[in-house]
């Protein structure tokens, strides 16, 4: 078996080997993954954080050995970021701008290596904040179907990337976290940082956002905001009617 790490800002994972397919999910800085199989211009992973499978351009690929990825996959991520972003110096003196969420293990005071690359932080690190701030640093940030970051984040996207910043690992999808932690008997019963579910007509779980209290949550549904909630689901003051129809509640903290 062969094990990748991502080494750019952020990588797209694409549905099928092309640069046409659905972006499903990104890879962020630091982050480790399987290799599954390679074509002339893709190669199809499977990431060790999530366990989310996709195709990203064999161009993408920084190898990493067996022992290496074990280490990634096994402990918790070893560095979070609270800033939008973070700059990091490479040996050949270019510049990266890190979304918050990469991860990174530190060698030797500020400096580490993936492979023989020898990168250095530039600026401050911020340290893990609450949830409440880190949720809140999302507001109005755009939506992107796949996204992850403060620069486009889709609604199982943010919530997964608001809880990795607070030391939790979520899975990919909103199905997916609907399947974790531990249920919550109603709205009523519900506090702060449960995760709130929502349906299709099919029955199928297709959305998810966070409970701020007092009748009101956060997602993503266009751009990250707070709206209205109730027992019937997500109302929208600008629309002027339920947007989202509320399924179950869950709590992971």
């Amino acid at each position: 078996m062969e094990y990748g790490i991502c080494n750019l800002a952020v990588i797209p994972l694409r549905a099928e080997p092309s640069d046409r397919s659905e972006m499903v999910s990104q890879i962020l800085f630091g982050e480790a993954f399987e290799i599954v199989e390679w074509k002339e211009k893709w190669v199809q992973i499977t990431t060790a954080i999530d366990q989310y499978s996709g195709w990203i351009d064999r161009l993408h690929v920084t190898n990493l050995g067996h022992l290496a990825y074990k280490r990634l996959q096994q402990s918790p991520p070893p560095l979070t970021y609270r800033a939008v972003t973070q700059a990091w110096k490479i040996i050949d003196n270019t510049v990266i701008y890190l979304p918050a969420g990469s991860s990174l293990v530190f060698l030797e005071g500020t400096t580490s290596y993936i492979g023989n690359q020898r990168y250095e932080i530039i600026g401050e690190i911020g340290e893990t904040d609450n949830l409440r701030n880190i949720a809140m640093s999302f507001l109005n940030s755009p939506y992107l179907w796949g996204g992850r970051t403060h620069w486009g984040v889709d609604c199982s996207g943010f919530t997964q990337a608001v809880f990795r910043l607070k030391g939790l690992q979520l899975k990919r999808d909103a199905w997916q976290q609907a399947l974790e932690g531990r249920e919550v008997e109603s709205l009523l019963t519900s506090r702060f940082g449960d995760l709130a579910f929502f349906d299709n007509a099919e029955g199928r779980i297709t959305h998810v956002g966070i409970v701020l209290g007092g009748g009101e949550i956060i997602h993503a549904s266009g751009k990250v905001k707070i709206e209205k909630i109730d027992s019937q689901g997500i109302y929208s003051e600008e629309l002027k009617r339920y947007t989202h129809k509320l399924r179950t509640i869950r709590r992971y903290f």
